[in-house]
This record gives structure tokens, C-alpha cells and sequence, in this order.
């Protein structure tokens, strides 16, 4: 039933990201249409994967379901920094949107529910659970707060975005070294990270995690940009 429900609500949640995301990017319906299919190749790719059972294979030096967490993100740094057009469409992202999108992290309380049956163990899904809930509920606030008052709290704003890329960083390095038969494991034992290498749990590291590091990044290049002297 719990798989069932996290399909559910995962699904939901990457739709409902992706489609706002695209939806307010300053792009032409071609350039749209090409960014959907762009995204839904990827998510493709990255069910295949977990479908074949590659990301249960955790004896290699680099882990697959690492490097399909990393290479959107090096795909996006690399495509902002050498195209202006890709970093001011990725700038052009409302704040508000950004941080609101957040507001669905609260479902990392899956991570807490997958502890309590045994399928997960170690250090990893509290961090990650907590962690994420944390940044979803504090995160609705903080929007509505930016919605009345856009140049306003900046220092909250920053201190919440960091502390979001912060969490999700330890989850993915907790993860890591709870995989079992990972040489980098540490904790958790035989069950560890396990439960995220399999459908629909290994969405979250290799769609969401990327997706919400992602606004993370931006949001710190928004408010960089706004106090450009504070940054050098």
C-alpha cells in the first residue's frame, strides 16, 4: 500500500514541478514543447534504469543512481554559465514559485514510513524525512511572506535556502554510505539506503533531489544578483 501511495504522490509531484517550472520560464512554445520532451526523456531513462535494476548494483566506484542524481545538475551549471540565454530563463523563475515548489518536501516523511516498516536504516531516513519536512512546512510560510514583501527578508530567505540545499546534500551522502554493498557504506548494515534503488522510492534521488537542488542553486544566483555588492 505504501508503494502505492508514494507512486501516487511522487507522479504528482513531478508533474506538478516540472509543469510549473515550464510554464513560467520566459520561452517560446517550441522551446517549451522542446523542454518537455527533453525532461520526459530523462524521466523515461530514469524509470527504465530502476526497472532493469541497475541502481541495485552499488559495487561500483560511482553508483548509477548517483550519476543520474549529478548530470542534470552538471547539465544545468554548465548550460548557465556558457549560455546567457539558459541563465537569465533559469533567473527569470519567480522567487516565490521557487520556494513554494518546496512546500511538497513535507512527503519526505515517507522516508520515516519506509524506517518503520524496515526497509530503510541507519542515520539516513531521519535525516532526510525530518529534513525535508522541515524545509516543506517552513516553506510555505516563507512564500507568502516573499508575496507580500518581495524585497524583504532576504536573511530568512537565505538562511532557509541553505539550510534546503544543506539537507539535501546529507541525504544523498547518508544514502550513499548506507548502500549496501557500497565500498563507501558505513551505516545501516544489510538494509541501509535499499529501498531507494527500487521504484517508486528512486524517483526522489534521481527526479526530485536534482529538481529541488536545482532551485536551490537559483535561488542563491537570484539573491546574489539583488545584492550584487554583499557578494563580491
Amino acid at each position: 500500500m505504501l508503494d502505492l501511495i508514494g507512486t501516487t504522490v511522487l507522479t504528482a509531484a513531478i508533474a506538478v514541478n516540472l509543469n510549473a517550472a515550464i510554464t513560467m520560464m520566459p520561452l517560446s512554445s517550441a522551446q517549451k514543447l522542446t523542454t518537455v520532451a527533453i525532461a520526459g526523456l530523462w524521466i523515461g531513462l530514469a524509470v527504465a534504469l530502476a526497472s532493469a535494476g541497475v541502481y541495485a548494483v552499488t559495487s561500483t566506484p560511482v553508483p548509477a543512481i548517483g550519476v543520474m542524481a549529478g548530470l542534470p545538475l552538471v547539465a544545468a551549471t554548465i548550460a548557465a554559465l556558457s549560455l546567457a540565454s539558459v541563465r537569465e530563463t533559469l533567473l527569470a523563475l519567480p522567487l516565490p514559485l521557487l520556494v513554494g515548489l518546496n512546500a511538497m518536501r513535507v512527503f519526505g516523511g515517507f522516508f520515516l514510513l519506509l524506517a518503520a516498516q524496515d526497509r530503510l536504516s541507519g542515520p539516513f531516513p531521519q535525516s532526510a524525512g525530518w529534513g525535508d519536512i522541515i524545509v516543506g512546512l517552513t516553506a510555505i510560510p516563507l512564500t507568502m511572506t516573499i508575496v507580500r514583501h518581495p524585497q524583504g527578508n532576504r536573511g530568512a530567505l537565505f538562511a532557509w535556502n541553505l539550510f534546503g540545499a544543506l539537507d539535501l546534500i546529507a541525504a544523498v551522502t547518508l544514502g550513499i554510505m548506507s548502500a549496501p554493498g557500497s565500498p563507501l557504506q558505513i551505516f545501516g548494515e544489510t538494509i541501509g539506503s535499499s529501498a531507494v534503488v527500487m521504484l517508486p522510492w528512486s524517483n526522489i534521488p534521481t527526479l526530485l533531489v536534482p529538481f529541488y537542488l536545482l532551485t536551490h542553486g537559483i535561488i542563491f544566483a537570484k539573491l546574489r544578483r539583488a545584492n550584487p555588492v554583499a557578494a563580491v
